[in-house]
């Protein structure tokens, strides 16, 4: 009887403390238990029952950002909303640069390009090269302006990547999708 009148208590108490509504947090728990097999935790071979996931390119590197030690802040202020961010765009910046000399060079991001569009049967690579050149093409004019002739662009440094990021909502754009409706409907 006692632990019936402890689960509402509990549920306000996550809510006070997330911000997050006891509906959603109930929803969070149904595709926690879905997503773990009902188990305490969750671990990197359930994310292969992710549909969004199993033909994408970068699964692996997504998955690994799921198991980030970083810690995670609640109840943040402006300024802590700001270092989140930075954080959450330094993770995406470490995905481009693979050599982690502080640079995403033009061979780097092909590469990303590349992977990212190698599912497609109907562009070729030279198409995808074409892509990532007319990118860095536009991420040199974002940060570094007028490039004189002779000036050469080594590559996007996190501050250049900022610069670009800025005025983009990253909170919607960087998600995964755990399940689809018919996945959901099965967890009432």
């Amino acid at each position: 009887m006692g632990s019936a009148h402890s689960v509402p208590a509990e549920m306000r108490e996550l809510a006070d403390r997330t911000g997050f509504t006891s509906e959603q947090i109930e929803h969070l728990h149904r595709r926690f238990k879905q997503l773990s097999r009902d188990q305490l935790t969750i671990r990197k071979e359930n994310f292969d029952s992710i549909p969004d996931l199993e033909f994408n390119p970068i699964r692996g590197k997504i998955v690994h950002a799921f198991f980030d030690k970083r810690p995670i802040e609640m109840n943040m202020d402006e300024e802590q909303l700001d270092r989140f961010r930075k954080e959450k765009l330094k993770f995406l910046f470490h995905m481009y640069d693979s050599d982690h000399d502080g640079k995403i060079t033009l061979q780097e991001y092909r590469n990303v390009v590349e992977e990212l569009l190698s599912g497609n049967p109907h562009l070729e690579k030279d198409s995808a090269r074409s892509i990532a050149d007319g990118a860095m093409l536009e991420a040199a004019s974002i940060c570094v302006g007028q490039m004189g002739p002779d000036q050469v662009y080594e590559g996007i440094t996190f501050e250049d990547f900022l610069k670009m990021w800025q005025g983009i909502d990253i909170e919607t754009k960087m998600h995964v999708r755990f399940l689809n409706m018919e996945t959901i409907a099965h967890c009432y």
